[in-house]
């Protein structure tokens, strides 16, 4: 199949796309490069520079792609309480023409890559796909915005439509090849490993006093590797003429801050001191998905999701690429 991949020179979009070179597709990335890098876009796979909802970028593909795994996003938390007005135009607006050129270009199918930030505060633990979606942030008000508009498109339109609703993306391809540049780094992993490699002094703990087992806050951390792969599981659903649907992608278990401490500095060799400070208000203790239903019906189970492998992946990548992809800037 020919697959367009929007924001395919990102961290999880570059995942996506090597997983499906290595099935047989072809592949299209479309990035605006605002976060993406060139350098992570395989030779040989054509890179259409520009936003994913720029008609006029979209329309240079002369071929009409089978359907698109959409990863162009804005997606920190906290910018987006800050910036709001940004991440509704980058999310919201861009997603909304890409769709509109889909019908009219009659692309088969979407697959979305949304977030587990849609749901808010959980109410129950391990966290399905059935409570009431609530969220707290503009981050996940416009990713449910689109997983919301893709469920009214699919119903009315010959559209197919899945939405995957990440937990927390991290690892690396386990060769080394691809990894998370991003800077500054927001995610816990990659911060950790920072500091081993100069980029930080030390470690913030954000609260000791959780409901947990060590009294740090508790995350399920996914190898993005499986991610892409249950991307591809989703993609064969929605080829076959199967329903679409929405999908929790994590592995039912979580880590806590300090587990992850303690396996990065075994992998790393280093001390990474931390330093205790203030819970964040709003933050909850605990956090993990239930993937039953990605396990049901697309036949899912993360098959990397160790921490260790996820560490000691991400740990390669940062090692072996200290300027991240080196290309000047993600631009």
């Amino acid at each position: 199949m020919h697959v367009l991949v929007t924001g395919g020179a990102g961290y999880v979009g570059a995942n996506v796309v090597h997983a499906l070179l290595q099935a047989g597709h072809q592949v299209t990335v479309v990035d605006d490069l605002s976060s993406g890098h060139r350098a992570a876009v395989p030779e040989g796979v054509r890179l259409l520079a520009g936003g994913c909802g720029d008609h006029a970028v979209l329309d240079q593909l002369e071929d009409r792609p089978d359907g698109v795994m959409h990863m162009a996003a804005k997606c920190s938390v906290g910018e987006s309480m800050e910036r709001p007005r940004d991440y509704y135009e980058t999310n919201v607006s861009e997603s909304l023409r890409l769709l509109d050129w889909m019908l009219r270009r009659e692309v088969g199918w979407i697959i979305h890559s949304s977030t587990c930030a849609v749901y808010g505060v959980p109410r129950a633990l391990p966290l399905d796909e059935s409570p009431t979606p609530k969220p707290i942030n503009a981050y996940g008000a416009t990713k449910l915005a689109i997983d919301t508009a893709i469920g009214y498109y699919a119903s009315a339109y010959d559209l197919g439509g899945t939405c995957m609703r990440y937990f927390n993306a991290a690892g690396a391809q386990p060769d080394g090849s691809l990894g998370e540049d991003k800077t500054p780094a927001s995610n816990l992993i990659p911060r950790v490993l920072g500091v081993p490699l100069g980029v930080h002094q030390d470690i913030q703990i954000y609260g000791t006093d959780h409901e947990t087992d060590d009294g740090t806050g508790v995350r399920d951390y996914v190898h993005v590797t499986d991610l892409a792969a249950a991307h591809l599981a989703a993609m064969e659903r929605l080829a076959a003429g199967e329903p679409g649907g929405i999908y929790n992608l994590g592995t039912e278990t979580g880590s806590s801050v300090l587990e992850v401490l303690a396996v990065a500095r075994e992998v790393s060799g280093h001390a990474i001191p931390a330093v205790e400070v203030e819970a964040r208000s709003g933050d909850p203790a605990m956090l993990v998905a239930s993937s039953a239903r990605a396990r049901d019906e697309l036949g899912w189970r993360p098959r990397r999701s160790d921490l260790r492998a996820i560490v000691e992946d991400a740990w390669r990548w940062h090692r072996t690429h200290p300027d991240g992809y080196d290309d000047g800037r993600s631009a």
